[in-house]
C-alpha cells in the first residue's frame, strides 16, 4: 500500500460532499473516480493529493512516496517560460539530464515554442502544459483531473498509450469513456456522499453496477415486504401491545426507520426545437486566413436537415472557427454562409462566457424562458432545472456557488431551453460528466434537427455522428462517411495502401473535391426508391379509403382502420418533404456542374 484515506467527510456550507468514505491505494492500482458533476470527485483529490484538507479522517502515506497532481485549473506563474515551467522544482543536474524529455512530452502534446512565457499562452495550452509538468517528474502517485481536456484526439491516444505503461499508482478523473476503458483497472464511485469501488475498467464497472443495483432492489422489495407483514401483525393486536413480543415490535420500529435505496437522480432531456422548413444551412466556398495560416480553404457543404457531422483535427486548426462561421459570429475572407428563415442555431461554446455568475440558477433560466414545450408537453423552467438534477434548493443558488461542471450543465440546459433545430456545440464533453453525456447522447439521437459537433472525445462521436470532417493542414476539409471508428478504421486502410494506389486515390479525391455539391451514397439510394415508395403510400391509403366505405356499421373496425389510415397519411407527408427537398439539392448540383 502506497496511500490511505481513511473515513474522508467534507462538507461545503449546508452541502454534504463525502461521508466518513475510504480508499487505498495499492502500487499498480490505475484508478478511475467517476460520478456526476458536483458530487466532490475534484475536491477528493484534492484531499488525496494534500492540496485540501478534509472536514474529518485521516490521510497517510508510506515514507518516501512522492505524489504529482494535475489541478483541472492549474494556477501558475506568468513570467517563466513553457520549458521553465515544466522543469520547475527540479535540480540544476535534473534540468540537464530532462531537457530533452521534456521537449519531446511538449511535442506529443502539440506545444513547440519551448520559450514562450506562460502568460502568452491560451486555458488549452497552459492545460498541456500542467500535463507535461506532471509526467516530467517521477513520483509513486499520479493523480489527474481531468487529463483529456484540450487535447485533440492525436494527443489524447498519445496519453493513453503512456499511461498504460506507467508503472507507478494512478487515481484520475475523466469523462472520456475510451479512455477509462483502456487505461484503469478499477473505477470508484462518488454518489451520495458514498465511494463504492468496483475492480474492473469501465466497461466492467457498468456491468457490476448493474449487478449492484439490481441487488439493492431486491433487498429493498424484501424490507418492504417485511414491513408490510409486521405493520399487519401490529395493527391486528393494536389493543393488546403490551402482550406482544417486544422483540417484534423492535424489529418493526428497526425496519422502519431504516434508509431504502434511494433512487438515483436520473437527468432527462425533453427533445424540443421548433420547425425547421426546407432550407438549413449551406455552406458556399468559403475560405478564413489568419495571419499566414490557412485555416479554412474553399470548403463547401449543404448541411441537411437530420445531419450528425461530427468535427476532427489538431488543436488551432480552424474547428471553432467553422462553427463561428456558420453562427454568424465571424465572417469568412471569401465565400458566403447562407441560413435558412426558420433555422434556429443553439450554439453551445467551449466557454460559459453569457453566464452572469451573480445571477441565482432559476433567474438565470427564467431570462431565456420560463417554460418550453416537448412531448412530454409543457414544461416550467423549475420543472426543467430539477430534470437536470439542480434541486429547488440549488435553483436559488448564485452560479458562483456552482461547480464547474455543474455550470456546464446549467449552460447546455440554457442552450436547449430556446428550442433550437440546429444545434453547433464546441466540445460538448468538456466538464461534464458521464451520466450527462449518456442521456444527451439519447436526446442527440431523438433530436428533430442537424447537429454539427466539435468534440475530441471519441466514444461521443462514435456514438452521436454518422459523418465526420477532418481538418487538414492546408485548410481544406476531408469528409468521411460513417462513425469515428469507421473514420479511423478508413485512415487505417489508407495508410496500408501503396504509394502508387495512394496517388490515384488523392487525385480522385482531388477530382471529387471540385465538385461544388454532391449526393451521398445513402442520399442516391433514398432518391431512387423514394418515388416508388409515395406511389405504395398513396395507394395503400386509397385502399383504406374504399375499405372505410364498406365497414360504416361496424364502428370499432371503422376506428381500426381510420387509424391506420391517419399514419400512412402521417408517413406520406414526411416522404413528400424528403422529396421536394431532395430534388431541390439534385437540381442544385446540376446548376453547380453546368456553372
Amino acid at each position: 500500500m502506497l496511500l490511505s484515506a481513511e473515513k474522508i467527510s467534507k462538507s461545503y456550507s449546508e452541502k454534504i460532499l463525502l461521508k466518513d468514505i475510504s480508499l487505498y491505494l495499492n502500487v499498480g492500482d490505475k484508478i478511475g473516480v467517476v460520478g456526476v458533476n458536483g458530487t466532490g470527485k475534484s475536491t477528493f483529490l484534492k484531499i488525496i493529493a494534500q492540496v485540501e484538507q478534509p472536514d474529518s479522517g485521516i490521510i497517510s502515506k508510506n515514507p518516501g512516496v512522492k505524489i504529482e497532481y494535475l489541478q483541472q485549473n492549474p494556477v501558475w506563474d506568468e513570467n517563466l517560460t513553457i520549458l521553465e515551467q515544466v522543469l520547475l522544482g527540479s535540480s540544476p543536474e535534473q534540468k540537464s539530464g530532462k531537457d530533452y524529455e521534456a521537449k519531446a512530452i511538449l511535442t506529443k502534446l502539440g506545444i513547440m515554442d519551448f520559450d514562450k512565457l506562460i502568460c502568452n499562452l491560451s486555458g488549452g495550452q497552459k492545460k498541456r502544459v500542467a500535463i507535461a509538468s506532471a509526467l516530467i517528474h517521477p513520483c509513486d502517485v499520479l493523480i489527474l483531473d481531468e487529463p483529456t481536456n484540450h487535447l485533440d484526439n492525436e494527443m489524447v491516444v498519445w496519453l493513453e498509450n503512456y499511461l498504460i505503461k506507467y508503472n507507478g499508482a494512478m487515481l484520475m478523473v475523466t469523462h472520456d469513456r475510451y479512455f477509462l476503458d483502456r487505461v484503469t483497472n478499477k473505477i470508484v464511485e462518488i454518489e451520495n456522499g458514498n465511494l463504492y469501488s468496483y475492480p474492473a475498467n469501465y466497461s466492467g464497472y457498468l456491468k457490476l453496477k448493474a449487478e449492484r443495483e439490481e441487488s439493492l432492489i431486491g433487498t429493498e422489495r424484501k424490507r418492504q415486504s417485511l414491513l408490510k407483514k409486521e405493520l399487519e401483525w401490529i395493527q391486528r393486536g393494536a389493543r393488546a401491545r403490551g402482550t406482544k413480543s417486544k422483540e417484534r415490535i423492535a424489529r418493526f420500529e428497526e425496519l422502519s426507520e431504516s434508509v431504502g435505496v434511494a433512487e438515483s437522480a436520473k437527468l432527462e432531456l425533453s427533445s424540443a426545437s421548433t420547425r425547421l422548413g426546407k432550407k438549413t444551412v449551406e455552406i458556399n466556398n468559403i475560405s478564413k486566413k489568419y495571419g499566414d495560416r490557412q485555416l479554412i480553404s474553399n470548403f463547401e457543404h449543404c448541411v441537411l436537415r437530420d445531419a450528425r457531422i461530427g468535427i476532427v483535427g489538431k488543436n488551432g486548426c480552424g474547428k471553432t472557427t467553422l462553427l463561428n462561421m456558420i453562427s454568424g459570429k465571424i465572417q469568412p475572407d471569401s465565400g458566403s454562409v447562407s441560413v435558412g428563415d426558420t433555422v434556429k442555431i443553439g450554439y453551445f461554446s467551449q466557454n460559459c462566457e453569457e453566464m452572469d455568475l451573480s445571477l441565482r440558477v432559476i433567474d438565470y433560466i427564467k431570462g431565456i424562458s420560463g417554460s418550453i414545450e416537448t412531448g412530454d408537453g409543457t414544461i416550467t423552467a423549475s420543472q426543467m432545472l430539477e430534470k437536470f438534477l439542480f434541486t429547488s434548493d440549488l435553483q436559488y443558488t448564485t452560479i458562483s456557488r456552482l461547480s464547474g461542471g455543474e455550470r456546464r450543465r446549467l449552460y447546455l440546459l440554457s442552450i436547449l431551453m430556446e428550442a433550437p433545430n440546429i444545434l453547433l456545440l464546441d466540445e460538448p464533453t468538456n466538464d461534464l460528466d458521464i451520466q450527462t453525456l449518456t442521456i444527451l447522447e439519447d436526446y442527440l439521437e431523438k433530436f428533430n434537427g442537424a447537429v454539427v459537433v466539435v468534440s475530441h472525445d471519441r466514444y461521443f462521436l462514435d456514438k452521436v455522428v454518422d459523418t465526420i470532417f477532418e481538418f487538414q493542414a492546408d485548410g481544406s476539409i476531408r469528409k468521411c462517411l460513417g462513425c469515428y471508428s469507421d473514420y479511423l478504421a478508413q485512415n487505417t486502410i489508407e495508410m496500408k495502401l501503396p504509394k502508387s494506389n495512394a496517388v490515384k486515390s488523392e487525385t480522385k479525391k482531388s477530382s471529387k473535391s471540385n465538385t461544388k455539391l454532391k449526393l451521398t451514397f445513402r442520399e442516391k439510394q433514398e432518391f431512387e426508391m423514394i418515388e416508388p415508395e409515395i406511389a405504395e403510400l398513396e395507394k395503400n391509403i386509397s385502399e383504406l379509403a374504399a375499405l372505410m366505405k364498406q365497414e360504416v356499421s361496424d364502428y370499432v373496425k371503422l376506428q381500426e382502420i381510420l387509424s391506420k389510415k391517419k399514419t400512412l397519411e402521417k408517413a406520406l407527408d414526411d416522404k413528400m418533404e424528403r422529396w421536394v427537398y431532395l430534388n431541390d439539392l439534385v437540381d442544385k448540383i446540376a446548376e453547380t456542374q453546368n456553372n
